[in-house]
């Protein structure tokens, strides 16, 4: 029993390690204008774009029930459909954020007809302050109230891409 403990241990050190350390070196050219972004949440991914050219992938963590599009204040679902990048905040206590203008009126109108708040404050952000050392640890589990989540050097290059008002695809 002992043994098999041991063994499911050192392969999930194992899978940590090599999670940590695989990271995609693709760089994103300064001159490059990133005009949409998808996250396909089914596969952990969020895809820039630049006019229709994908330009770099990410692997991200997303709220902590991921299944389904968020409805409620406090489902820990990251919501689904289109919306747009509506502020960004450079001193986050999440390192930094690119906020999502969730809950849109459809979003609004679905909560209201329940008598429940559609929430808000969902962003793609990066590691709470004092923990970035984590780095893509953060990978191995779903961990948000329904954001998207990169590494600290993720997020802050998204932050210096992707402009106010840039359009985001979020896909089951």
């Amino acid at each position: 029993m002992i043994l098999n403990f041991m063994r499911w241990l050192g392969f999930m050190l194992l899978c940590a390690v090599m999670t940590a350390c695989s990271n995609s070196v693709q760089t994103i050219e300064p001159s490059c204008e990133i005009d949409s972004l998808v996250v396909e949440k089914s596969k952990r991914q969020l895809t820039i774009y630049s006019d229709g050219l994908v330009v770099k992938t990410y692997e991200v963590s997303l709220g902590r029930n991921p299944i389904g599009a968020k409805r409620f204040e406090g489902d820990k679902k990251t919501p689904e459909g289109f919306y747009v990048i509506s502020r960004k905040n450079a001193k986050s206590s999440f390192h930094a954020n690119l906020e999502i203008s969730y809950p849109n009126s459809n979003d609004i109108d679905f909560a209201n007809k329940a008598g429940k708040s559609a929430g808000g404050y969902i962003q793609i952000h990066g590691l709470k302050t004092g923990l970035g050392w984590l780095g893509r640890l953060h990978l191995l589990i779903d961990w948000t109230a329904g954001c998207i989540a990169l590494t600290n050097p993720e997020i802050e290059e998204l932050y210096n891409f992707v402009p106010v008002g840039t359009v985001i695809e979020i896909k089951p």
